[in-house]
C-alpha cells in the first residue's frame, strides 16, 4: 500500500543491493526472510533476476556467494572424482581377474604339457609294472578332481570343460602300456590281464590278441559223437548289429559279386543271412569226379578274391599293389612282379580304411597296435560274419584266409 514512487525506490535499493553484494558472502543473507520477501516481490512485480553484469527481466533469480559455488563445485567435481575412482577401480579389478585367470590357464596348460612330456620320456625298457599302476592311480584321482591343487584348481576351464589333466594321464598311461609291449610282451599281457578291466577298459588298451575276457581254471573239450573235437561256443554276448546306408550298398554289391563268381549261386534272403546262404551253398555242393576237397579249398579263397577285387572297383587294386604291398609293376626290368613292400604306412592305412568300408562284413572294429607294438592292428570284438554264421570253415576259407591274401 504504499506510494507508487516509493514502491519503485524501494525496488530501485532492494537491486542496487543485489549488484553490490555479488561476489560476496551472502550465504546466511539470501536464506533470510526478508531478502526471500525482497526477491519474491521483484520476481512478481517486474519479472527482475540478478545475472553477472545487470538485473534484467525473464531469467530466474540466481545468487550464492563465490565461496558457496566453490564449496559446491568442490563437492561436484569430489563425487564425479569418486565416481570414476570408483568405475578405475572396478574396472581395474575385473581386468586383474581376467589376466589372473589367463595366467592359471596358461600355467595349467604348461602342467599337462609336463605331465605328457614325462611319460614320452621313458625310454622302452625302463617302463615297468609299478609304473603302470602308478599311472592308473593318476588317471582315478585326475578323474574325480583330486590331482589338482591350488595352483591348479579344478575349475579351470582346461580341466572343467576340456579335462586336459585327466586325458593327459591317459595319454601317459597308454603310451606307458605301449612302451611296455614293444619291450617285453609276455609281461604286457600279464599286466593287461590283471589291470584289465577293473582299472583300464579293454578298449584302451593298445593290443588285446592275446588278452583274455575270462580266466577260466578248468578247459572244457568239446566232442562230436564220434569223437570229434568241436569249438566251444563263444562266451559273449551276441551282438546286435546296425548296418549304415554304406553297409547295405556295398553288401548288394558284394552279394551280386559273388553270385557271379559261384556260378549263379544266389538266393531272396535279405542282408549277412543271404550272403551266408550263398558261400554255404557253394561251399558245400557236390564236387565233380576228380576234385578234391583242397581243391575246392582254393576255388573258395579264388571266388572271395575276385569278388574283393571287384568291389574295389579296377582302379584300387593295382593301385593298392603298387602304393600299399609295394610291387613292382611291369615295366620291362629285372624287378618286374618282385614285392619291395609292404612299405611301412601300409598296415597303419588299411587299419584305418577297414573300419569304413569292411563294417558290412565283419561288423564294427576299431585301430589299435600290433603284437610288436607297432600300428596297424585292427580289433574286432566279434565278428559279423562268424556270428551270423556259427561256421569255423565259412570263416577261415571264405573270409579270413583269402581276405589276407589278398591285401
Amino acid at each position: 500500500h504504499l506510494p507508487c514512487n516509493v514502491n519503485k525506490m524501494k525496488l530501485a535499493t532492494t537491486a542496487a543491493l543485489l549488484l553490490a553484494i555479488k561476489g560476496c558472502d551472502a550465504f546466511s543473507f539470501t536464506s533470510s526472510q526478508s531478502f526471500i520477501i525482497g526477491r519474491a516481490h521483484l520476481q512478481k512485480t517486474h519479472g527482475w533476476t540478478s545475472s553477472s553484469s545487470s538485473v534484467h527481466p525473464s531469467s530466474s533469480l540466481t545468487l550464492a556467494s563465490s565461496r558457496n559455488d566453490i564449496d559446491v563445485t568442490d563437492k561436484t567435481k569430489s563425487t564425479n572424482d569418486n565416481i570414476n575412482t570408483n568405475t578405475i577401480d572396478a574396472s581395474s579389478i575385473e581386468d586383474s581377474d581376467i589376466l589372473a585367470k589367463l595366467t592359471s590357464e596358461l600355467q595349467e596348460l604348461f602342467a599337462c604339457t609336463s605331465i605328457v612330456y614325462s611319460y614320452l620320456a621313458k625310454e622302452d625298457g625302463e617302463v615297468t609294472v609299478e609304473d603302470v599302476v602308478l599311472a592308473c592311480d593318476r588317471v582315478d584321482e585326475s578323474a574325480s578332481g583330486e590331482g589338482c591343487d591350488d595352483a591348479h584348481p579344478p575349475e579351470l576351464f582346461l580341466n572343467r570343460h576340456l579335462s586336459l589333466r585327466h586325458k593327459s594321464h591317459l595319454f601317459g598311461r597308454y603310451h606307458l602300456l605301449v612302451k611296455l609291449l614293444k619291450s617285453n610282451y609276455d609281461t604286457y599281457i600279464k599286466t593287461a590281464e590283471f589291470l584289465s578291466p577293473s582299472r583300464i577298459p579293454r578298449g584302451e588298451l593298445p593290443n588285446v590278441q592275446d588278452v583274455a575276457y575270462f580266466k577260466e581254471e578248468t578247459v572244457t573239450n568239446y566232442l562230436d559223437e564220434g569223437g570229434v573235437a568241436l569249438v566251444p561256443d563263444c562266451e559273449l554276448d551276441d551282438m546286435t548289429y546296425n548296418d549304415s546306408s554304406l553297409d547295405k550298398v556295398l553288401l548288394s554289391i558284394f552279394r551280386k559279386l559273388v553270385a557271379e563268381n559261384t556260378g549263379g549261386i544266389q538266393n531272396d534272403t535279405p542282408g549277412i543271412k543271404g550272403l551266408l546262404i550263398q558261400g554255404r551253398q557253394f561251399m558245400t555242393k557236390e564236387l565233380p569226379e576228380g576234385v578234391s576237397y583242397e581243391d575246392h579249398t582254393i576255388a573258395q579263397h579264388t571266388m572271395v578274391k575276385n569278388t574283393l577285387g571287384g568291389l574295389m572297383t579296377p582302379v584300387l587294386p593295382p593301385f593298392y599293389r603298387i602304393f600299399m604291398s609295394g610291387i613292382v609293376p611291369k615295366l620291362g626290368t629285372e624287378f618286374d612282379g618282385k614285392q619291395l613292400g609292404p612299405w611301412f604306412y601300409a598296415p597303419f592305412l588299411t587299419s584305418m580304411v577297414t573300419p569304413t568300408f569292411f563294417g558290412f562284413l565283419v561288423g564294427p572294429s576299431r585301430p589299435n597296435r600290433r603284437a610288436d607294438g607297432q600300428r596297424g592292428g585292427l580289433v574286432v570284438e566279434k565278428c559279423k560274419f562268424l556270428q551270423e554264421s556259427g561256421c569255423k570253415g565259412l570263416c577261415l576259407h571264405q573270409c579270413k584266409i583269402p581276405a589276407q591274401e589278398f591285401f
